[in-house]
């Protein structure tokens, strides 16, 4: 989950323009340092950076599983019924049904009552209890969410289902935020927190924005050297997991077992969407090299790494 994302991005930024000077600005959002770089004259730098966090900070009151009075969190809290949600909610499940549907599980936004046995187990330094993973496995199923465009509502069909965004939600709102910059008439930006980044325009002088992704292969480090209007996503148990008899569970869970992931898998993507490749990212330290590539044949202008 991208929460708990190693962040092996660093960033080979272009010199400073006289005409669009560098403008950096950091906060703490999602639990992690967020960073906007910028290139624009100052008081239009600085009005934007505020406004795309200020949008980061209103996303995450809808979408964030942490907050109990999340949107995301009071919609766990109605069962069986359909509820009317707001359109960065109902857009954000859209799109995570369909990466769970195009990965055939290895992605699913209801994984939340596993991860929290997952979650405890860290804590406690033991495997969660069999009865609870079994019992908690049963309210796991992106089929298990309704969807009705119409009227914009969204129904969880079992009672205890949590719905948990944290594969996908990062990606989102800084793709969310990169569109609020280019709102403001700031196109040449990049923002990153905690393993994702989405850029905009390249550099004053440059082709794009020189990403250097640590451990990607060459295909993928090519791509990354030079890039423009695309997201950069990197999922891995690295810095994350819980190692109990001898055994190294990563904190991404698999939603088709509900077992932490013990391959040892990092898996990069880069997407022309930062949900897509956030999502993607996670799917694929699931599914493996051997399934990577069928995956990402559904997705175009997308490609990964996986080491």
């Amino acid at each position: 989950m991208t929460r708990f994302l190693i962040a092996l991005l660093t960033l080979a930024l272009a010199p400073r323009v006289n005409a669009q000077p560098r403008h950096e600005y950091a906060q703490i959002h999602m639990g992690v340092e967020t960073r906007i770089v910028v290139y624009a004259t100052d008081a239009t730098a600085a009005r934007a950076a505020r406004s795309a966090f200020a949008r980061i900070a209103a996303l995450e009151d809808v979408m964030s599983d942490w907050r109990p009075t999340s949107e995301v969190r009071r919609l766990d809290q109605r069962p069986g019924r359909w509820v009317r949600v707001s359109r960065p909610l109902f857009d954000i499940l859209s799109r995570a049904v369909a990466i769970a549907r195009a990965t055939d599980g290895a992605f699913d936004p209801t994984v939340g009552p596993v991860v929290a046995l997952w979650r405890e187990a860290r804590t406690r330094g033991r495997l969660p209890d069999s009865r609870a993973l079994d019992s908690a496995r049963t309210r796991v199923s992106w089929r298990l969410i309704g969807l009705d465009s119409t009227r914009r509502r969204v129904r969880l069909a079992t009672a205890g289902m949590r719905i948990d965004l944290g594969g996908i939600a990062k990606g989102w709102i800084l793709q969310d935020a990169l569109a609020e910059l280019a709102r403001l008439g700031v196109t040449r930006a990049l923002i990153e927190a905690g393993g994702d980044l989405v850029v905009g325009d390249a550099p004053p002088g440059r082709s794009g924005w020189c990403i250097a992704v640590a451990g990607a292969d060459s295909s993928l480090s090519a791509r990354a050297a030079t890039i423009t209007h695309a997201a950069v996503a990197t999922s891995g148990a690295e810095s994350q997991f819980v190692e109990i008899d001898g055994v190294r569970y990563s904190h991404v869970v698999d939603p088709r077992t509900g077992l932490g992931l013990t391959n040892g898998l990092t898996a990069t993507v880069i997407a022309p969407h930062g949900a897509s490749a956030d999502a993607l990212a996670t799917a694929l330290t699931v599914l493996g090299t051997r399934h990577a590539q069928r995956v990402l044949a559904r997705f175009p202008n997308t490609f990964a790494s996986v080491r």
